[in-house]
């Protein structure tokens, strides 16, 4: 099974930029050796369980609370029993549609 989510956990009442706060949560991400994805709006995470997942997205929350009081955070999880490593699987089939190599930049490996 495969749970893919993307979220956006983004500080309220900082600055313009706010990638001083949301590294860190990056940080705790890519601590937990789950396959991410970092795009301009959001993170994509990919694991078997719930719980996995959630507690990687609790442990970047509870980060990014030591330092900030609001929090706006939009979660997408799409969620498929029997299959897994969608994040590939699901790039490969397009590019096999566009004959294109659209992993060359990122970060899938």
């Amino acid at each position: 099974m495969s749970f893919l989510t993307e979220v956006s956990m983004t500080p309220l009442g900082k600055d313009e930029s706010v990638s001083t706060y949301v590294s860190k949560v990056v940080d705790v991400i890519d601590k937990s050796k789950l396959p991410y994805v970092i795009t301009p709006m959001g993170t994509i995470i990919e694991g078997e369980t719930w719980d996995e997942v959630m507690n990687v997205f609790k442990r970047g929350f509870e980060q990014m609370q030591k330092e900030c009081t609001r929090i706006s955070i939009l979660m997408k999880i799409d969620y498929r029993k029997g299959k897994s490593e969608r994040m590939k699987t699901k790039i490969k089939s397009l590019e096999e549609k566009l004959d294109k190599d659209l992993l060359k930049d990122n970060n899938i490996k």
